[in-house]
């Protein structure tokens, strides 16, 4: 028995796997949740050592569910939230609380950095990408704006996986996926852009603080003795590069090859595939970024799904069972009531300041049932905006894995497929990033120099990711063109009333 252990440190908690490479089962689970800092400015922050702390918790907790000794344990990956900032100065202490990918504080700094690339066409010729309000290079420069006396005892900038490398390792190292989301990489290099670097800060000081660029099987080093010992690990543990949660979910639900798509119906919604060659795309709204096995991860993100449907769900004062109940009690187009459901504005199409909006509201259909079934559609008529981004650019599936907590709604799968027009399927694990960061620990650490390097993580994901034929729908043909023209009235309704919004 070799036991490996994958660590993803999200927005709202920390989740710990322990696997055994031999079995390929899931031996045990930890948890534990975070606090956020969030204030009305657009401020969201969490302290670096609220992460630290869970990890410590969930790796307990995964330990004694697993009821193995920690020692057994051979290497560790950590995925973690994309984006953030975690400043260190030269002893290696966090110097300002860590702004998070969901932080819009920084929008005027981003917008300065977009200008001074030349807007969107030269922000995607430099970069390959154009960085958003969320990305870090936003919040560097608004550290150097706001708080230039903390600039100065800036030695290293991290991101929140890399962080949790070093304190578990001491090293400062980045991995080219996670550091594709920070508006500094460029993507068709996979090396950090000299040009943007200097556009924030000439001195020299940026450029010293960037850390160094590791491939994605890259072991970074054994775990530091004292951290070692508050984990019940062994001091001779591996860790390996570790990557983004996008990036990790990529491998946790076997998205390693062209022609499958990872569909996340949780809070938000994310779209991504795989990649051998980079993608620069046509339209801003696609986030050309590296993958974590060292090919790329072009991806879509759109801002209301879960958050939107529960909003209605509380709303109607409905529990979960109510709600689903409620999708069933009506056809395809919800009697013609449509909505715009942008509730937390939305970045695709990129309306940040939108609101949402019901309309054609009559005596007639003004119901929790087709209230209900509208939400559901709008939220799912925005992913397939996003797939339709793809398609233009070329991008093609044969298959839609869904994660998130919506996928666990069998009406709302099958309405996924009618109007993707794509067979939809779940994985049997719900942990797709920590399971992938579990993987990722697997490769790095039995890779030899006679072994194919995408071969054998292929075969590692083969016997770890399996699909729950169980959630297998296919698209219903008698609803498919239906919903073709349900998506083109609720394309004409969006851009009646957002004009700017190219169709």
């Amino acid at each position: 028995m070799t036991l490996y252990a994958g660590i993803d440190c999200g927005t709202q908690s920390t989740k710990v796997v322990i696997v055994d490479s031999e079995s390929a089962q899931i031996l045990g689970e930890g948890f534990a949740s975070h606090p956020l800092i969030s204030e009305a400015s657009g401020r969201r922050e969490q302290h670096a050592s609220w992460w630290t702390d869970a990890l410590e918790s969930a790796f307990c907790q995964a330990i004694n569910n697993a009821e193995i000794d920690g020692k057994q344990i051979a290497a560790i990956s950590v995925s973690g939230q994309q984006h953030g900032f975690v400043p260190l100065d030269q002893q290696g202490h966090v110097i300002a609380p860590v702004k998070l990918w969901c932080d819009t504080e920084t929008a005027v700094e981003n917008q300065m950095i977009i200008d001074a690339l030349g807007g969107t066409q030269g922000a995607l010729a430099q970069l390959g990408l154009m960085p958003q309000t969320g990305y870090t290079i936003s919040k560097i420069l608004w550290l150097k704006t706001h708080h230039p006396e903390l600039w100065e005892q800036l030695d290293t900038v991290l991101l929140p996986h890399d962080y949790l490398n070093f304190w578990l390792t001491g090293v400062r190292v980045a991995e080219y996926g996670d550091a594709s989301g920070t508006g500094l990489l460029n993507i068709r290099s996979r090396e950090w852009d000299l040009h943007t670097i200097n556009l924030i800060d000439d001195s020299g000081r940026l450029q010293h603080a960037l850390p160094r660029l590791v491939t994605a099987e890259t072991c970074i080093g054994t775990v530091l003795p004292d951290i070692a010992d508050r984990l019940g690990i062994s001091h001779q543990t591996k860790v390996a590069s570790g990557g983004g949660d996008n990036m990790m979910a990529a491998i946790g639900t076997g998205n390693i090859k062209p022609g499958i798509i990872t569909m996340s119906l949780g809070t938000s919604g994310t779209l991504f595939t795989y990649s051998d060659t980079p993608i620069i795309a046509d339209s801003e709204m696609i986030a050309g970024f590296c993958s974590s096995t060292n090919g790329w991860l072009p991806l879509i993100c759109t801002m209301n799904v879960t958050s939107a449907t529960t909003t209605i769900q509380n709303f109607l004062n409905l529990d979960l069972n109510g709600f689903n109940h409620a999708l069933e009690q009506t056809a395809p187009g919800a009697n013609g009531l449509k909505i715009l459901p942008f509730f937390n504005g939305e970045r695709v199409p990129q309306l940040p300041q939108a609101k949402a909006s019901i309309h054609n509201i009559d005596s007639n259909n003004l119901n929790a049932h087709n209230l209900s079934l509208a939400v559901v559609e709008s939220a799912t008529y925005g992913l397939r905006f996003g797939i339709d981004l793809f398609r233009k650019q070329g991008i093609q599936a044969n298959e839609i894995r869904l994660t998130g907590g919506g996928a666990k709604s069998a009406k709302w799968r099958q309405i996924v497929a009618n109007i993707m027009n794509s067979p939809v399927i779940c994985v049997t694990n719900s942990e797709a990033a920590a399971l992938g960061a579990a993987i990722q620990a697997i490769w790095c650490d039995t890779l030899t120099e006679q072994d194919d390097k995408t071969e054998l993580l292929a075969q590692i994901c083969q016997r770890f990711v399996h699909l729950d034929e169980s959630t297998l729908v296919k698209p219903d043909h008698t609803h498919v063109s239906s919903y073709e023209a349900l998506y083109q009235d609720y394309l004409s309704l969006l851009q009646t009333e957002y004009p700017e919004v190219a169709i």
